[in-house]
């Protein structure tokens, strides 16, 4: 071939790219890499961009991976940084490093700050290394492209849009099975959910739930497909929730770890402790002011415990299931009423319950009926309040901003003493010509 008929090739390529960046795309994706990477090579960079932005991912990292260093630099800088992000997201860490190196700094700083994900996010978690097809791909020719990736293990691909838009899942299983000319659009299943790149980690544990994936796609703020996160991140994502809530409900920092520094755990739980000090001499200031009625009748300091005892476990149940219901998005802040109106029937119910086996027992070693009645009364009272003060205290928490799982345990058990031991000295107090 002379000279003149490679150049009108070229100008015929560069004419074909600029106008047609999509037939471009199709064409390409059904070339081997080291051809289309020749291709791309001899075309100017503006030229490629457009073409670039319609590959698969699968060809885009194979055809990236056969283009000459400086060439593939070039490339990085004329993407979209965001594009750019991606691509070297699904590179190993000392070759995305080196393509960092060779990059215009302002460039690569930008380029860095999108790869850096907020802490427990949904980029964060994510695979960026997913598949994406396009819709109209037969199942022979999908075939043919995953035993080119050399992928194993798979369970599923994605279907994009011209734009890189998630469209929809193909299981393996059900692209092995179908007939060989049948198109990938005809077997694929609607996405059930996905998330977006920046969403926290509540949010993956929820679609995780109420789902029941086991892949979940993760998207841009524009709907294009950056990865998925994989069965063994959604089940770790989730166990860490539920024991960053364990933590936060006694005081712990959820930055703690069971090796954490020393120092690093007492500056994260010494202020808990410290309100719970004060908290502590609340309740003891309660008893406190019954200081003459306990010395009058001891028997009331053997049983200040029960009825403390009895509240807090019914205030840990309140707040146990409350906090779940939470977490789980089964209620929200205009739930409230509803909630707490239930917790406060089944406080007075096992109070009752409660208050019943209580009686006989202290009956039975006092033999003051006296005694049995201002027990009971208290233990209903007290019951009462904890199931209140355990459905309140996490929703109050979060109506305000806060984390609902944030010290509640602590709160509780300050509001369960208090009003323990005011209501079976009060009581005791008022009614102590019956002891």
């Amino acid at each position: 071939m002379n000279a003149s008929a490679e150049t009108a090739i070229a100008a015929l390529n560069l004419h074909f790219l600029l106008d047609y960046p999509r037939e471009a795309a199709r064409r390409i994706e059904a070339m081997p890499a080291d051809e289309v990477s020749t291709l791309l090579a001899g075309q100017p960079v503006h030229a490629v961009v457009p073409v670039w932005q319609s590959l698969a991912t699968d060809v885009e990292q194979a055809v990236f991976a056969e283009l000459p260093e400086e060439r593939a630099v070039a490339l990085l800088a004329e993407l979209e940084p965001a594009r750019s992000a991606a691509l070297l997201s699904r590179l190993e860490e000392d070759e995305r490093e080196r393509y960092m190196r060779l990059l215009n700094a302002q460039v690569a700083s930008e380029i860095r700050a999108l790869m850096q994900y907020p802490a427990d996010s949904a980029g964060q978690l994510m695979d960026p290394r997913v598949l994406a097809f396009r819709g109209e791909l037969t199942a022979h020719e999908a075939l043919a492209r995953l035993r080119q990736t050399k992928r194993r293990g798979l369970r599923e691909l994605y279907l994009v849009d011209d734009d890189g838009r998630l469209d929809g899942r193909v299981y393996i299983q059900d692209l092995a099975l179908a007939e060989p000319d049948e198109t990938l659009s005809r077997i694929a299943r609607k996405i059930a959910d996905a998330v977006q790149d920046t969403a926290p980690r509540e949010d993956v544990v929820e679609k995780m739930q109420q789902d029941a994936v086991t892949d979940l796609p993760v998207v841009d703020y524009d709907g294009r497909l950056l990865g998925a996160i994989r069965q063994a991140k959604l089940a770790s994502a989730m166990q860490q929730e539920t024991t960053l809530d364990i933590l936060t409900m006694v005081g712990a920092s959820r930055d703690e770890r069971a090796l954490s520094p020393a120092t690093f755990a007492v500056g994260k739980r010494l202020p808990w402790l410290q309100i719970n000090l004060l908290t502590a001499f609340l309740a003891a200031s309660v008893v406190g002011l019954f200081e003459s009625t306990i010395a009058k009748y001891t028997a009331l300091a053997v049983l200040l415990p029960v009825v403390a005892g009895q509240s807090g476990n019914a205030g840990a149940q309140a707040l146990a299931v409350t906090m779940r219901g939470l977490v789980l998005r089964e209620i929200s802040l205009r739930h409230w009423p509803r909630v707490v109106f239930k917790e406060l029937n089944v406080g007075l119910l096992n109070g009752l319950a409660v208050a019943a086996t209580t009686a006989l027992g202290v009956y039975f070693w006092s033999q003051s009926l006296g005694l049995v009645l201002v027990i009971s009364a208290a233990m209903v009272i007290s019951m009462v309040a904890a199931g209140f003060a355990g459905a309140l205290v996490p929703i109050t928490l979060q109506r305000f901003g806060q984390d609902p799982a944030q010290s509640s345990s602590i709160i509780l058990t300050t509001v369960t003493d208090v009003v323990g031991f005011f209501s079976f000295l009060g009581i005791a107090t008022l009614f102590s010509t019956l002891l």
